[in-house]
């Protein structure tokens, strides 16, 4: 505004008055931070008296408040007219600043977002000149534009008016001042006013996108005629998304990046791998006609993933959806950890070379847990990847009847976003134009600020849920008028032909050349590199075709370890540690020396180290990893003078991988999905994820049940993601004793996971390092201790752990006579030093203990040799800590008699169980009672 304009507005009675809300309002923000405020209005506060002393997010609001009565009852200075007699435009003024705030706030609720015309929107008052004691007679005075991007410092009413129901009332319907960061407010403001919402496109541009369109529906229309009444989960009525995609890799490659991760729902699938990333449509057409050919079990046809390279105008760009299961919202962490992957591997900390793009469903967006807790990750340091595009997918109903008042609490389905302060993009999805500018706008709200943003692509769904299904019978309204409703291409083609931008000759053939593609067999995406660039993709050949029982040497020299060890547990001496951990690694200096045992924290960081020296990079997250929930790692040391964190992992001497933990947020799903994610992706690195408490995996079993254990046999995905989960009976309850190893232990078959319990720290180090060394990339799930982390004979030496390796099961150790023994008992984990305590104390040296130590891929040669030692056997127990119901013993069993029945018949040898009674809980809840059920089945196992 111009100087007297301004000190007419400041010296005015409508501050006091009818605005005094508004102005203090804005002084509230000006405390809380100066730079929120308008530059007039900050100069202006700037000169208004404080309260000395007072910091300013305490300062009252008595000052101003006085200082606008004073200068409501003061004539304005210099020309002797009293402040009343000027004030009636002045109040105006500050109307129309209202007025253009509640538009920026509340515009989207009057946008023409619904393309069926059947939204019922309430009335939204603060968007109506009245509200603001404005009307149209006012529409020919001129006032000042203030922050609004008009072109100009003054405009009329009518032009600021019309420019506001144009930019926010359309086709767009933009959610962005819960934004507290004043610069990206701005930015959306002037990206979105100084074109009211509605660029000019140049003819080329409208072409090719008219060109994208005529590919989304052709596709469709071909599939419809070839394979009616299939399950494909079609994109009809939401056809924009694929110029929507074209659009946004396009303006991301030109930005520099490389790769784009994609995740989707069912729906488009088949449509964005024919005309994105560039699937020949032959062999879509031999998957419907079952001609495919498929390794392992495979999966439906909207599950399948797919990668590929396209030419943008900043250089190739490698292509990759991501394989999901039908629990729709589950992908978003997985392409977050995979796309985390390719930036590490790319050394890239902003997010500038790798993006990825996530589609959902609107019901599922809403509903699901798990996108919050993506959302949350976003921006943390273990998780966070330079911002997602989201891109929702928007029906209008849920999965096949759903009302919105059944669907959501909220307004909108994309409300969880504003955790975050995600801008959120409303489009109309049959305005094309609309489409083709919020994606721009999202690539580059993520380009410049590297956070999420999110598109909600306002749509409808043409045939119901599928093709199989006949929604008009709970959806009778909506699918009447969508039995009346024009293509999206079709109102676009009639839009160009009545701007004389495009003849009806040219939408006809490009129809007919598209079809003629499809029927050829010819790839019909756009820009699609047929000859990639095969540098861009990770090189996964090294680990195909092994057996589960490849071997890998594990050992180390010693001099090797002595020094990894000395690494480890070098600490700079101004380094101010905490007297217990000081005490921890004082005992580590000792144990590298030989004077003390290896326990089970040095045993497991040495093995970090030991990988990293040879290349491997190490990755663990989980709820306090850093120390470890029960304080035996300490991998992350904290200075007691200043907080500042050492991390001796990360300085070892000379080259190393790379070491990375973090402590995560309090999730298992998400968390859980993104390590999966990544371990996908980067092969050469132990990904470790570590739940505090084992059955803290039940979180996020839809991980386990639908990536985890089966990943490879659909997708023929290969990974070699670690879970830890402590497991152990320790009379902690029914809450914390279980990992649930019977769950596991029932998704085990065609060696698709491992699942070990290991019983000492040399085991634990040969594990890890063997995890890693071995070519083989399958899951491993490890039963970790509690109670042996600290336990005084669950200890190796050095020796052990530079000599020795990995043992599927482990004989007996103390010195028994061999021939004297007639029982032996198998067991796994912490049992194991319970019964051999009892028969030490007992003096039962005709009862051998084995640990098997892998309980799946099941080691039956290496579990028939140690039987065969005890040649007078009369009775095999397995013993487990587990109720008879949980643990290994159902789904081992048979294995154990395999094994037995493999000796000759004069043996005669019987299979018995030892454990707890059938139970529907876990464990005990009383410490009395854990302990008397503990001693009664080691007597049953020990024939006490």
């Amino acid at each position: 505004m111009q100087n007297a304009s301004m000190e007419l507005l400041w010296q005015s009675s409508h501050i006091s008055g009818g605005n005094a809300d508004y102005v203090e309002a804005l002084y509230e923000a000006y405390l809380d931070d100066p730079q929120a405020v308008p530059d007039e209005w900050r100069s202006y506060f700037d000169t208004l008296p404080r309260v000395s002393d007072a910091v300013p997010s305490d300062t009252p609001h008595s000052p101003i408040r006085e200082h606008f009565a004073q200068l409501a009852k003061q004539p304005v200075k210099g020309n002797g007219v009293v402040n009343n007699q000027v004030s009636d435009h002045e109040r105006k003024q500050v109307r129309v600043i209202q007025l253009v705030s509640a538009y920026r706030q509340r515009g989207h609720q009057e946008a023409l977002l619904d393309p069926l015309g059947l939204w019922q929107r309430s009335r939204v008052p603060d968007l109506e000149l009245q509200y603001h004691q404005l009307s149209e007679s006012d529409f020919d005075t001129v006032f000042q534009t203030g922050s609004m991007y008009i072109g100009r410092d003054q405009a009329t009413l009518r032009e600021i008016y019309d420019s506001l129901r144009q930019t926010y009332c359309r086709s767009i319907g933009a959610e962005f001042m819960h934004i507290v960061d004043t610069r990206e407010r701005a930015w959306i403001q002037q990206r979105m006013e100084s074109v009211r919402s509605k660029p000019v496109y140049e003819l080329d541009v409208r072409k090719h996108l008219l060109e994208r369109l005529t590919a989304a529906e052709g596709l469709e229309k071909s599939l419809g005629s070839k394979y009616p009444g299939t399950k494909r989960f079609g994109l009809e009525g939401g056809e924009s998304l694929i110029p929507m995609l074209d659009a946004m890799i396009q303006r991301v490659g030109g930005f520099g990046a490389k790769e784009v991760v994609i995740g989707m729902a069912h729906r488009g699938r088949l449509n964005v791998l024919i005309n994105i990333l560039g699937k020949n449509p032959t062999e879509l057409f031999d998957e419907f006609e079952g001609k495919a050919k498929y390794e392992g079990s495979a999966d439906v046809k909207y599950h399948q993933g797919f990668s590929s390279n396209v030419m943008t105008s900043g250089g190739e760009v490698h292509l990759a959806m991501a394989f999901n299961p039908s629990h729709l919202e589950i992908v978003s962490p997985v392409v977050e950890g995979s796309v985390r992957a390719r930036q590490d591997r790319r050394e890239d900390t902003t997010g500038n070379t790798v993006v990825p793009i996530v589609m959902h469903g609107d019901a599922a967006f809403a509903g699901q847990g798990v996108v919050m807790e993506t959302f949350q990750m976003s921006q943390t340091r273990a998780y966070k990847t330079g911002g997602t595009i989201h891109i929702v997918i928007n029906n209008q109903v849920g999965f096949t009847t759903s009302l919105q008042e059944d669907a959501r609490s909220t307004e909108y389905c994309t409300d969880v976003a504003k955790m975050v302060q995600a801008p959120i993009f409303h489009v109309n999805g049959d305005d094309p134009e609309a489409v083709l500018f919020v994606s721009q706008l999202a690539a580059d709200y993520r380009n410049e600020f590297k956070k999420d943003v999110v598109i909600d692509l306002m749509c409808y769904r043409r045939r119901g849920h599928n093709e199989a299904d006949e929604p008009s019978g709970t959806q009778p309204l909506m699918y009447k008028q969508i039995g009346k409703q024009k293509t999206t291409r079709t109102l676009y083609v009639d839009r160009l032909l009545e701007e004389g931008a495009i003849d009806k000759t040219l939408a006809d053939q490009m129809a007919d050349e598209y079809r003629q593609m499809l029927d050829d067999g010819k790839h019909v995406a756009k820009s699609l590199v047929t000859e990639p660039n095969k540098a861009m993709f990770v090189d996964w050949t090294p680990y195909l075709g092994h057996a589960w029982d490849v071997a890998s040497d594990t050992r180390i020299e010693a001099k090797e370890l002595t020094a990894i060890a000395d690494g480890i547990n070098s600490v700079p001496a101004d380094f101010a540690l905490q007297r217990q951990v000081q005490k921890l690694y004082q005992d580590r200096k000792e144990m590298a020396l030989g004077e003390q045992p290896v326990n089970w924290g040095f045993a497991e960081t040495l093995a970090y180290g030991s990988l990293l020296k040879s290349g491997y990079q190490v990755r663990i997250t989980g709820q306090d990893v850093g120390r470890g929930t029960f304080s035996h790692r300490h991998a992350v040391l904290h200075s007691q003078t200043d907080a500042s964190r050492y991390v001796p992992l990360q300085n070892l001497a000379g080259a190393q991988a790379d070491f990375d933990i973090y402590d995560s947020l309090l999730s298992e799903e998400a968390v859980l999905a993104f390590e999966y994610g990544y371990s996908t992706t980067q092969p050469k690195a132990l990904v470790i994820w570590e739940a505090q408490f084992g059955d803290f995996a039940n979180g996020a079993q839809v991980v386990i049940d639908q990536f985890i254990s089966s990943g490879e046999l659909k997708w023929g995905r290969l990974c070699g993601l670690t879970m830890l989960l402590p497991h152990g009976y320790e009379g902690q309850g029914p809450e914390h004793s279980s990992a649930r190893l019977e769950r596991f232990m029932q998704l085990c078959a065609e060696h698709n996971i491992q699942v070990c319990v290991p019983s000492t720290p040399a085991q634990v180090f040969h594990m890890l390092r063997r995890q890693a060394l071995r070519p083989l990339r399958r899951p491993l799930v490890v039963m970790s201790p509690k109670s042996l982390l600290r336990h005084k004979e669950a200890v190796s030496s050095m020796e052990e752990l530079s000599n020795g390796q990995f043992q599927n099961v482990i004989d007996e150790t103390d010195a028994l006579d061999k021939s004297e023994v007639t029982r032996l008992i198998i067991c796994s984990g912490k049992v194991y030093y319970d019964l051999r305590d009892a028969r030490r104390e007992h003096g039962k040296n005709s009862i051998a203990i084995v640990r098997l130590e892998q309980v799946y891929p099941f080691p039956y040669e290496d579990l028939r040799n140690v039987i065969a030692q005890y040649p007078n056997l009369k009775k095999v127990v397995w013993c487990q800590e587990e109720p008879r119901n949980q643990g290994a013993w159902y789904n081992t069993r048979h294995r154990l008699s395999r094994v037995i029945r493999s000796f000759k018949p004069e043996k005669n040898l019987l299979l018995g169980f030892v454990g707890r009674d059938p139970s529907a809980s876990p464990a005990a809840g009383y410490m009395a009672l854990h302990n008397e059920q503990l001693q009664t089945f080691i007597k049953q196992a020990l024939k006490l």
